[in-house]
């Protein structure tokens, strides 16, 4: 019987993270080397800079998380890694760091897909506390303990898919629900928060804000997606299109968020927001960190702004909770996991949560250090691949624009 622990590594776009789980249930270690400093100037992603600082932190950041959890290399039973979807130089630092490691050490490799690892962030956190209540799970046990069928929303800056999350033999199964046709929702905060001269990630810094504006003072709203007719049901031609299939999709469970970014840049224009933002980004930088007090916002921001912030974040929250559970109820879901990102937003975890009980559904969400990118969902979402036998051959690579279900 093997001690059941796999070694996580996850590097699909701008945080190096390496953390060691037993048996899908039990995270031992979680190590995160977060980029912010480094892409904080451009105020997004930058490719090249994200594989150049993975290559930088793999080796420390996975040998810090098996400190952390007390192991050695050769107490693992598995190597699992990111295989997509994400940044193509990213994800190979990570994979062919964990097909180097498992060469070595005559592990297995198994591949995950990142989409999958957010799920598994949430369905962690359930399985730990069963096995806080009841003890370790014996090995090749089926890792869903007994849990039913659920409605995943995924939402974070590269994301926003809807999934219902299926248990079957001791494995899950996917089928695609819904998703966006181009900007995901934490895509449009960080472009929103840029356009505003907030700090980078965006969306902590909207969220932050949003408490001290008045939510209904514009009023954004989201058209009903339709399907144009000259393409016949084919996906229209955006950067989503290439990462998920739409043509037998439910145009009510589809997500654009494109306009209200479009819509947010129109009004600054408007209301010569624009020149008003532009003077504060020094402050925003030097402060660092979104403010604590309304004191503290309106010396960032006039109130005016704050307004805008507070409706783009309540009419992006609204959009995502109205499909949410309209899916839910289309699919006969009794739960909804929602993970990503985004699922750390204060607001949109309040309304989900008073939602859900006022339609009698329940909704979980991970805990904020694993709602962003991090290992320990990548090794959790292994665990019922690694008793299944399901390993990655020498061939593994990047795959940016890896599919989850269909």
């Amino acid at each position: 019987m093997g001690s059941g622990l796999i070694l996580g590594i996850e590097s699909s776009c701008d945080e190096t993270a390496a953390a060691v789980v037993e048996r899908g249930s039990r995270t031992l270690s979680s190590v995160v080397a977060s980029q912010i400093a480094t892409h904080l100037r451009y105020g997004g992603v930058v490719p090249e800079l994200a594989s150049r600082e993975h290559l930088r932190a793999i080796v420390p950041v996975v040998r810090a998380a098996l400190a952390e959890a007390g192991v050695g290399l050769g107490d693992l039973d598995a190597v699992a890694v990111t295989s997509g979807p994400g940044l193509a130089g990213a994800l190979l630092v990570g994979i062919t760091y964990a097909k180097a490691l498992a060469f070595a050490q005559g592990l297995p490799l198994i591949a995950v897909n990142h989409l999958e690892g957010h799920i598994h962030a949430v369905l962690l956190e359930e399985r730990g506390s069963v096995v806080a209540e009841s003890g370790p799970l014996p090995h090749g046990a089926p890792e869903d303990d007994g849990t039913e069928a659920a409605l995943a929303l995924v939402v974070s800056g590269g994301h926003t898919h809807l999934y219902l999350a299926r248990p079957v033999d001791g494995t899950w199964r996917y089928s695609l629900i819904g998703r966006t046709l181009d900007d995901a929702a934490g895509e449009a905060y960080d472009k929103v928060a840029k356009l505003l001269g907030l700090g980078y990630p965006g969306g902590p810094w909207i969220d932050g804000l949003a408490r001290f504006g008045d939510p209904l003072a514009v009023p954004f709203s989201f058209a009903q997606i339709k399907m144009k007719a000259h393409l016949g049901g084919r996906a229209p031609r955006t950067k989503g299109a290439k990462t998920a299939p739409i043509a037998e999709l439910d145009p009510h469970f589809l997500f654009s968020f494109s306009g209200i970014k479009t819509a947010v840049l129109r009004y600054v224009e408007l209301h010569g927001l624009r020149t008003e933002a532009a003077a504060r980004v020094p402050r925003m930088v030097e402060a660092g960190r979104p403010p604590a007090t309304r004191d503290e916002a309106l010396e960032l921001c006039p109130q005016g702004t704050l307004d805008l912030i507070a409706s783009f974040q309540h009419a992006v929250v609204g959009d995502l909770l109205r499909k949410t559970f309209a899916a839910a109820e289309a699919v006969d879901a009794e739960r909804i996991l929602v993970t990503g990102g985004v699922a750390a937003n204060r607001e949109l975890r309040e309304r989900f949560t008073a939602e859900a009980a006022r339609r009698g559904i329940r909704v979980a969400f991970p805990r904020l250090a694993l709602s962003t990118d991090n290992a320990a969902m990548i090794a959790a979402a292994a665990w019922p691949r690694f008793v299944a036998g399901e390993f990655a051959g020498a061939e593994l690579t990047a795959d940016p624009s890896l599919v989850l279900g269909r």
